[in-house]
């Protein structure tokens, strides 16, 4: 993101993504930076700049929403601003702090409310704000960083002399593995579902993993298994399950970690607070540590009147400026740079050679992410899947370059392997559909949804029943595509059979556009489904066309309300892993 200098030079200049707003704070930071330099006689003659003196009723009021770890630390530079009585427009500034989770106000800003109760947000990320860009949400206006801190891995004591703290130095990925390696050492973080910083460790165990070869994705998954053994519900909670103190007893107790993976700050945090437990060891990776970059972002910019703009960008100076980078720094931030401070360091828990030299790593992007969060969700949730396998004629087609095997043939093979990577508690059905398959009804329910781990009368488990169902699978002579009855109907049931508390989605295997004049309409199917979708139950529609004659377009407009994907896969002994991307893509829109 782009930095240039606000009126006194001391910070960032607000910037932003969309060119109207940032031409007109362009222009009100020029005319700021003129007014400085042209009118500081007329300035000082009408009490304009900040020569103290009573604010009882004479203020200008800026609500900031902040990330609770930066929150006492912003309060303490507004406190100190209201007391030096610190001017804006001629008036007091009048600064008002409130601590808020960056990921609930992600959520409520990505539902564009209509009068946004804050002019300023300052989460602990800008992947939070990047976020709300991508789903079309408030409009946000990044305008620099004011603060940051490194994602690294903290231990207590015992833990890190184990890890050979602090000589031995890792790489993140060797990191991580010798971390999980031994359960004894018990390593936790805070859920990247609602955490910057457990969000930022996954993704750079992500990347340390496609450094490694072409096993990326099942290295991820398989840290990500043992991560969420741990995981704690925020950045609040997670030091909280360090032991309290050196005690054999609480070192024994196996709902303590001894070590987590935190940002620099939080790990300062721990340390200097009285009664916290042992103090916290950092190690720094080689290769460089994510960075917590705590935006300054304004809410809406273009709705918000000309003096709380004036008093955003007053606000922002002042932390840029000494005496406020010092605060920040006494609350253990580094400035917005990333400049490493010695005495933040080593209260922190680092020592040489700890921090490396390394620079920060680089961002994951939006996509990046929502991959990854749909990893996650397949990963640490159960998955109910239902799936509606084409039937009709055309399925018998046999598939060039693949030795006489028809779509059909290999499509359930490949679906036979998605099924083996699911787990006993993962749910799994099976529909087929042709036209006129079960009398006028297009569809029959081959098998229903359910736990593959269950056990029938006869002691047979779920699974063996699917994978029965899946070999039994052939096309229908004779038939069409009964597509769109079809869909509806097996939505219809995937929404009324919804599981809490598991990631719920409907998949969609044809070759076929709808071949039944008799059903309901293009249009109506798409309507239906629009009443049906329930953003706060999701069941993400993914359909998967098979060949040159699947109707994609068609696809494309009925997967769109569930927030589901279509994708055309050339080779259908490939759909388990076309499937697997998609699912991971959905999973990254469910609800965080």
């Amino acid at each position: 993101m782009g930095r240039h200098s606000l009126p006194d030079g001391s910070a960032p200049a607000i910037t932003g993504s969309r060119p109207p707003a940032r031409r007109r704070t362009l222009v009100l930071a020029t005319g700021l930076a003129l007014a400085v330099v042209a009118g500081s006689v007329v300035a000082l003659r009408s009490g304009l700049l900040p020569l103290g003196g009573p604010c009882a009723s004479n203020s200008t009021r800026l609500d900031v929403a902040a990330a609770p770890d930066i929150a006492p630390a912003l309060e303490a530079v507004a406190r100190t601003a209201r007391d030096g009585a610190i001017r804006t427009d001629g008036k007091c500034l009048d600064v008002q702090i409130t601590a808020r989770a960056a990921h609930d106000l992600a959520d409520a800003f990505g539902q564009r409310p209509a009068d946004p109760e804050f002019q300023v947000w300052i989460p602990d990320s800008s992947l939070w704000a990047e976020r709300v860009g991508a789903e079309r949400g408030t409009p946000l206006t990044t305008a620099g960083t004011i603060a940051s801190s490194p994602v690294v891995l903290g231990a207590v004591p015992a833990a890190a002399t184990s890890l050979g703290w602090p000589a031995r130095t890792y790489r993140w990925a060797e990191l991580t593995r010798a971390a999980t390696s031994s359960g004894a050492l018990r390593l936790g973080m805070a859920d990247p579902a609602r955490s910057a910083t457990g969000l930022l460790a996954l993704a750079r165990t992500s990347a340390a993993a496609g450094t490694e070869g072409d096993d990326a994705d099942t290295r991820t998954a398989a840290a990500a298994k043992l991560l969420h053994q741990r995981v704690a519900d925020g950045d609040r909670s997670v030091t909280a399950t360090l032991p309290k103190d050196d005690s054999g007893a609480a070192r024994d107790n196996p709902r303590r970690n001894w070590a987590l993976l935190l940002s620099e700050q939080a790990a300062y945090a721990h340390n200097t607070e009285s009664g916290s437990g042992p103090s916290l060891d950092l190690f720094y990776p080689q290769d460089g540590a994510a960075r917590l970059d705590y935006p300054y972002v304004l809410v809406d910019d273009e709705e918000m009147r000309p003096d709380q703009t004036r008093a955003a960008n007053r606000f922002m100076t002042l932390l840029g400026e000494a005496s406020g980078q010092r605060i920040l720094r006494a609350h253990g931030f580094r400035d917005g740079n990333g400049r490493a401070d010695s005495r933040v360091i080593r209260t922190a828990g680092g020592r040489a050679p700890q921090p490396s030299s390394a620079g920060p790593a680089d961002p994951p992007t939006v996509r990046e992410l929502q991959a990854l969060m749909g990893m996650w969700t397949i990963t640490v949730q159960s998955t109910r899947l239902t799936t509606v396998v084409d039937a009709s004629a055309s399925m018998g087609t046999p598939v060039p370059g693949q030795g006489g095997r028809t779509r059909m043939q290999l499509a359930k093979n490949s679906l036979l392997q998605a099924l083996a990577t699911c787990t006993p508690d993962d749910e799994f059905g099976l529909w087929k559909f042709a036209t006129f398959l079960d009398g006028p009804r297009d569809y029959a329910e081959v098998a229903s949804t359910g736990r593959l781990g269950d056990r029938d009368t006869n002691g047979g488990t779920h699974r063996d029943a699917l994978t029965a169902a899946l070999d039994s699978l052939t096309p229908e002579a004779r038939s069409g595509a009964g597509l769109y009855d079809t869909t509806l109907a097996a939505y219809e049931k995937a929404r009324t059979t919804y599981a809490s508390g598991k990631f719920n989605a409907l998949v969609l295997v044809t070759d076929s556009a709808n071949e039944d004049s008799g059903s309901i309409g293009l249009d109506a199917l798409v309507a239906r489904l629009t009443e049906l979708a329930d953003p706060k139950r999701p069941v993400p529609l993914i359909a998967l066309a098979l060949g040159p004659d699947a109707d994609t377009s068609a696809l494309e407009r009925i997967v769109a309300p569930t927030g589901g994907s279509a994708h055309r896969v050339d080779d259908p002994s490939q759909l388990h892993r076309v499937l697997l991307k998609a699912i991971i893509t959905a999973g990254g829109k469910g609800p965080r």
